[in-house]
């Protein structure tokens, strides 16, 4: 675990030379202190607690919230029972314990000895809460947490308003790297649109405790969203890196600007640790190791057909008669305002004027074909033809007809990863091949293929990085070469047309890596009301997949 125990390391020593004369005051060897086991045994009978607090004391992840409590019933035995006392034993053990041990004045007494104090109903109050919270912390941050879905990039295997359980414990909880923070927010104050829910004062550095497993092909993912760790404050919607390459750096980063998209100033440029970027949930394509290649939206690992998952979306165009489909043909396809895509236009087809909306529907059966001419007036290139049976049966729908970007296709507004058109002109459908790196691989770099590894060498993995004279420096050396220190993964939305995923922002980090969705606790549709429709029952208890 590096050097998270190292710190711990150091901080117990104090802390256990003060238990050490603590012990002795109670009347025990103080060389009980230092045999494992046997020492929180003999420390539970000195604050006369159940023996079976042991259990709970050697439990993974409950023993940090055992220790705490056991500091501050450590206090109690020395008539310590203000509020401040024991929140300094609880925060701060490694002076409070060896004070109790060597100060003269501090005496140990038992429950029977010591004065009774009565807690006040505001005390009681507090302690509960300050119990609560502290207790949720720990199941948060080790055990699971709950999310959910607000955007359809996993349609239709997952839906917007669907709230899930996300095991912390799949891939193995991870230390916080900020670990003082406002309690149950992610990385906002509640009631405000900027301030930090987090202080930087200790921002501890990667360490993970095992887990049940690691990150395999086709899982399901929660993690931090890699871009996000820098964000403008007025358009966190977007990404800021794909803001500077569309506007300039200097443009989005003068608090004069306006962004001409949203006619609001780009807001304060803020900078965010791993853990409090936003939580993305996507499915795991590749995993460290792996090659990847996209050829007409189908996926290929390592050469071979990767299995499509079983709810997969793409974006089909809907030909129907005179106008958009209105939200009652819209509930007969099974589709909701969010499957609504970018393109609303008309077309003349056979003399007869028709709506053509974009829309992310489910894969289905190939049939009928359009002529290159009908598809080239509603700018569409290279398409291949389907039909649904919904659809077909449906008096308002003519056609439906797949998207498929063509491999020439030029990756628009620069928005494609590695973000280099001319050397990597790829695009959503159309991709690769790319390795994925793997800990303790090697690749040998060069003025093409370094925008595919430069993010990872200098923000990832924190090398000092620079490019003079068409000569690659990591951490102040000319080379050619570059071993990675972590695993990395390539991440992507099952609705496939409308995920901002890998193939936007690059490669996923094993610290970034949150955990994995247990089961949907529930699922509202923010299209109906809550009690006409607005409960989607049969996905209650679902397990995603």
């Amino acid at each position: 675990m590096g050097t998270f125990y190292t710190i711990l390391i150091i901080l117990s020593i104090p802390s256990l030379i003060g238990l050490m004369k603590i012990f002795e005051k109670a009347g025990y060897s103080q060389y009980y202190a230092i045999i494992p086991f046997y020492n929180a045994y003999i420390w539970i009978k000195i604050i006369e607690k159940p023996i079976w607090w042991l259990v709970f004391a050697y439990l993974p992840f409950l023993n940090v919230f055992m220790l705490f409590l056991m500091t501050v019933e450590t206090a109690k035995t020395f008539n310590k029972n203000l509020l401040w006392e024991q929140a300094l034993a609880a925060l701060f053990p490694y002076v409070y314990l060896p004070y109790l041990g060597f100060s003269k004045d501090e005496k140990y007494q038992t429950k029977a000895e010591r004065p009774a104090f009565k807690k006040s109903k505001v005390r009681e109050w507090t302690d509960a809460i300050i119990f609560a919270v502290f207790a949720a912390t720990i199941i948060r941050t080790f055990f699971f947490e709950a999310y959910t879905i607000p955007t359809p990039s996993m349609e239709k295997s997952m839906l917007v308003g669907d709230y899930l359980f996300v095991s912390k414990l799949s891939y193995g909880p991870k230390i916080p790297n900020t670990p003082l923070a406002f309690p149950f927010v992610h990385h906002t104050l509640p009631w405000s649109k900027t301030a930090k829910s987090y202080l930087e004062w200790i921002e501890l550095p990667y360490d993970r405790y095992p887990g049940f497993g690691h990150v395999k092909n086709n899982d399901i993912v929660v993690f931090n969203y890699p871009d996000g760790d820098t964000v403008a404050l007025n358009r966190q919607d977007r990404s800021y890196y794909a803001m500077v390459r569309e506007f300039g750096w200097s443009f989005v980063n003068n608090p004069r600007s306006i962004n001409p998209n949203t006619g609001q100033p780009f807001g304060e440029i803020v900078a965010r640790p791993v853990d409090k970027r936003e939580n993305y949930i996507k499915r795991c394509i590749a995993i460290a190791g792996d090659t990847l290649q996209i050829i007409n939206q189908q996926v290929y690992i390592n050469g071979v057909k990767a299995k499509n998952p079983a709810e997969l979306e793409t974006e089909y165009f809907i030909i129907g008669k005179d106008h958009a489909l209105s939200k009652r043909e819209l509930e007969n396809l099974g589709l909701s305002n969010d499957d609504i895509g970018r393109y609303i236009s008309t077309i003349t087809n056979r003399n007869a004027h028709m709506a053509v909306v974009g829309y992310y529907l489910p894969q289905s059966t190939m049939d009928t074909a359009f002529t290159e001419a009908e598809l080239q007036k509603i700018g569409l290139i290279n398409l291949s033809n389907a039909v649904v049976e919904k659809v077909r049966k449906n008096p308002q729908v003519l056609k439906l007809i797949p998207m498929v970007y063509k491999k020439d296709f030029a990756n628009q507004q620069n928005e494609i990863f590695p973000h280099s058109p001319v050397d990597y002109p790829w695009n959503q459908d159309n991709f690769g091949p790319l390795y994925i790196p793997k800990k303790g691989t090697t690749v040998k770099l060069n003025m093409k293929n370094i925008v595919l590894y430069d993010r990872i060498i200098e923000v990832y993995e924190g090398n000092d990085f620079d490019i003079k004279d068409d000569k690659i420096y990591i951490n102040g050396k000319v080379t050619d070469e570059y071993t990675f220190n972590m695993d990395y993964y390539w991440m992507m939305g099952d609705n496939r047309h409308n995920s901002a995923d890998s193939r936007f922002w690059g490669f996923v980090p094993e610290d970034h890596i949150a955990g994995s969705p247990i089961f949907i606790w529930l699922s509202t549709d923010k299209d109906k009301k809550l009690f006409k429709g607005g409960i989607r029952w049969n996905r209650v208890f679902k397990i995603p997949e």
